[in-house]
């Protein structure tokens, strides 16, 4: 049987970091990062300002999926909210437990920080991760709407 492990992400696993961030653009079909944005992602990642952890899981050495992971703040809870920015495995990785174990390593992590909740968001084309997450107890918050401004 193959060995699942999650880590943190290092400097070194930078090429196939960017290479599953690549494969989770393709298979929400979008654009892949611009140089200048993966640029920006390993600065982010590993530079002096870190603005975001991320996770690499393994099956025995081979990197099949990722998370990135980043903090707000709850005002009313006074109290850190753990932000699941992505949760991706590679397709062919599916239903070997893979994903619930990336969840896990990132709920521990919001524990571990004393945070009062987690949150992310699912799109909703993506009937499977709805079934993940509604079984492992999440709630889709039905009163909220999301919205976006870039700049």
């Amino acid at each position: 049987m193959n060995r699942v492990t999650i880590r943190r992400v290092k400097k070194s696993d930078a090429a196939v970091f960017l290479s599953l961030i690549n494969a989770l653009a393709d298979f929400e079909k979008l654009k892949r990062p611009t140089r200048a944005a993966r640029t920006r992602l390993l600065r982010d990642a590993f530079g002096k300002k870190k603005r975001f952890d991320a996770y690499l899981a393994f099956v025995d050495t081979k990197a099949v999926g990722y998370a990135i992971i980043f903090e707000t703040y709850s005002s009313f809870l006074a109290r850190p909210t753990l932000y699941l920015e992505d949760l991706f495995v590679l397709p062919e990785h599916r239903k070997q437990h893979i994903g619930l174990k990336l969840f896990r390593a990132c709920f521990a992590e919001a524990k571990r920080r004393g945070c009062g909740r987690m949150e992310w968001m699912v799109l909703d084309w993506n009937i499977n991760a709805i079934r993940f997450y509604k079984h492992l107890g999440a709630q889709h918050l039905n009163n909220w709407f999301f919205y976006r401004l870039e700049i």
